[in-house]
């Protein structure tokens, strides 16, 4: 098969990070066409590549690409989406799918009419530590997983202009629907099928976001596991920065994705009142490459899951983090919101990523309260 040929749609701050990954595998790849309706965006990302079309509109794209990596303001992704699916274009569509269940469905609906390769961009997914630490914990070899807790803190601010459609509604969320998505899709797809959860999210100290920049989330599953997410775009200082724990049964593994290694605490001593341990020692069982980004932060490596998007197109293989795959974390996100508006416990009954039954395209029957 020729090299695959890709749109760049959106050519903001975002697009850069999967410009990163997309030249580490630029001999896989051809990007022949580029569009963001700032003229000058788009020619400056078309500089750094092979002479591609260059375009304001991405309807006039359609000719030049036989798929479309969709990185535009969340409220435009089920419009543009569908449009490329329509003329039988796959499309890579960067996180939250979209804004509303319906229009994720409608979007879920007309690529798997058109026979179109629909791919939800969860990078976390791909990244070989993660893969690496999902076979560990699948093995059984450190037994059964207790509780995992997913870490990120950072510190995101406004831009010096004021129209910044991030800051604004255009969203569909606060900072637990742009970013904790990733999260609790890793989390679904480590524990498996959740039960019940709740969510508290605050706009302390992040007063220029709409919705919340700090959020807390845990959930139950039917294993009987416990999973946390903890994020904040407030973050003044930091030690974890961006880190995944695992409790199991016979140690704890952590993913400490700066130094991009996975490391086993297995040597603590039983707790003994008035006693604290001061020593944690551990071993690394894994080291990846550790690639940067240019300015010295862990790389996201978005090529790998370019990688993947590419495979399933060639193949017909079902991306791991399909339509319906993302639909039911933002499923999840929905209910722990609804149920923290009327402060109860949310039901996340049928909300795993295998419980979207194939023939049931349908809206979720919602109900906030776990009986």
């Amino acid at each position: 098969m020729e090299k695959l040929r890709l749109g760049l749609i959106g050519c903001g701050g975002m697009m850069g990070t999967h410009a990163q990954g997309i030249n580490a595998i630029s001999d896989e790849l051809e990007i022949t066409a580029v569009c963001d309706i700032n003229l000058e965006q788009a020619e400056n990302v078309a500089s750094f590549l092979n002479s591609p079309y260059v375009t304001t509109d991405y309807k006039t794209m359609v000719d030049y690409v036989d798929a479309v990596l969709v990185v535009l303001p969340h409220d435009l992704h089920y419009e543009c989406g569908f449009f490329f699916a329509r003329h039988k274009k796959h499309i890579l569509m960067e996180k939250p799918l979209c804004n509303t269940e319906e229009e994720c469905l409608r979007l879920i609906s007309v690529c798997e009419e058109e026979n179109v390769v629909l791919m939800c961009a969860y990078p976390v997914r791909f990244y070989p530590a993660m893969v690496k630490l999902k076979e560990l914990v699948d093995s059984g070899e450190y037994g059964k997983v207790i509780q995992m807790s997913i870490w990120t803190e950072q510190l995101t601010k406004p831009r010096a202009y004021k129209k910044m459609w991030g800051l604004s509604s255009r969203a569909g969320g606060g900072q637990f629907f742009r970013h904790g998505c990733h999260y609790v899709d890793v989390l679904l797809w480590f524990l498996g099928n959740p039960v019940k959860g709740s969510h508290i999210g605050t706009r302390v100290g992040t007063p220029w976001l709409l919705g919340e920049g700090t959020s807390a989330v845990v959930m139950q599953f039917e294993n009987g596991a416990i999973g946390y997410h903890g994020g904040t775009w407030g973050a003044r200082g930091t030690k974890l920065g961006y880190d995944f724990q695992i409790q199991t049964e016979k140690g704890m593994l952590e993913y400490y994705r700066y130094d991009d290694e996975i490391r086993l605490y297995s040597k603590s001593a039983e707790h003994i009142p008035g006693v604290v341990e001061t020593s944690f020692p551990y071993e690394v069982i894994w080291r990846g490459a550790n690639e940067k980004k240019l300015d010295g932060s862990p790389s996201k490596n978005t090529q790998f899951e370019v990688l993947h998007f590419m495979d399933c197109i060639k193949t017909g293989k079902r991306p791991i983090t399909d339509g319906r795959a993302a639909i039911q974390s933002l499923r999840v996100i929905w209910a722990l919101y609804d149920a923290e508006k009327h402060n109860t416990m949310a039901d996340l009954r049928g909300m795993g990523l295998e419980q979207f039954d194939s023939a049931d395209l349908v809206p979720y029957r919602w109900d906030s309260a776990c009986e």
